[in-house]
């Protein structure tokens, strides 16, 4: 119990102390505010713009959670026919790997013009699902290919179908790689949203990403930094969600893993 409260504490301890001496070494060496602003004017941009930060953020949550559930979806469905089919992992691995390695900024004009203008957001959540899909796919690729051999014979010798060997076996031995590659794209598809909204370039979206555009032609830096540190605490919060879930899946099955 004390070491699990020192771990919530000693967190909190180290913030507040770097926040104070964030705040004491931009009043003593007198660093312009359009250098590095200090806390005291990142709070005071929350008191009056955050109603539109959060407006915000609610844009680039909600492109976010959309593009991980996509992701997630896809990434499942296409790993559960690689690991049943050999022919057509060999046909679309290679098509995977392509959207992986080709950089967003490259194809988000194209992404653009081929949804249509009027159709930002939708420009914006394909872009966000390409960086958050791969490591769903691979992980959950990797997983389902990992049962063990001897229990899969098991299975064949007591005559399951398909669909029960898939139930009983695969999906829960491949559970620790599924919710390792969850919780990578979930911190990806919050970066993908962001890079989309840059690289889409389109006020229309609202999101936390044109606020920084915006505020950095402005030389508003302090409400950059305010827009910033709200897309820190969503990225902490969807890892704290998922690995909650992870907890929560993986103490049935994989007790030791879950510790």
């Amino acid at each position: 119990m004390t070491q699990r409260l020192l771990r919530l504490v000693l967190p909190v301890l180290l913030f507040a102390a770097l926040v104070w001496f964030w705040e004491w070494a931009v009043a003593y060496w007198q660093v312009k505010k359009f250098v590095l602003p200090p806390p005291s004017a990142i709070l005071a941009v929350f008191q009056s713009d955050g109603a539109s930060l959060l407006a915000s953020a609610g844009a680039t949550a909600k492109t976010t959670f959309a593009a991980f559930a996509l992701a997630a979806v896809s990434g499942i469905a296409l790993a559960a026919l690689f690991a049943s089919s050999r022919l057509a992992e060999a046909m679309l691995s290679p098509y995977a790997v392509i959207l992986q390695v080709t950089p967003v900024v490259a194809i988000a004009p194209l992404v653009v013009i081929w949804v249509g203008l009027d159709n930002a957001w939708l420009a914006v959540l394909i872009l966000a699902w390409i960086v958050a899909f791969f490591p769903v796919l691979a992980n959950a690729t990797a997983g389902l290919k990992a049962a063990d051999p001897n229990l899969r014979d098991l299975f064949r010798l007591y005559r399951a179908t398909p669909l029960q060997t898939f139930r009983r076996l695969l999906v829960p031995s491949s559970l620790p790689y599924l919710l390792a590659g969850l919780k990578t794209a979930g911190g990806l598809a919050l970066i993908g949203a962001v890079v989309a909204e840059f690289a889409a370039a389109s006020g229309t979206s609202g999101g936390l990403a044109w606020r920084i555009l915006e505020a950095g032609n402005r030389l508003q830096i302090a409400k950059m930094f305010a827009a910033l540190i709200l897309l820190a605490l969503m990225g902490v919060l969807i890892y704290a969600a998922l690995t909650f879930l992870e907890w929560l899946l993986l103490r049935r099955w994989h007790g030791e893993v879950a510790r």
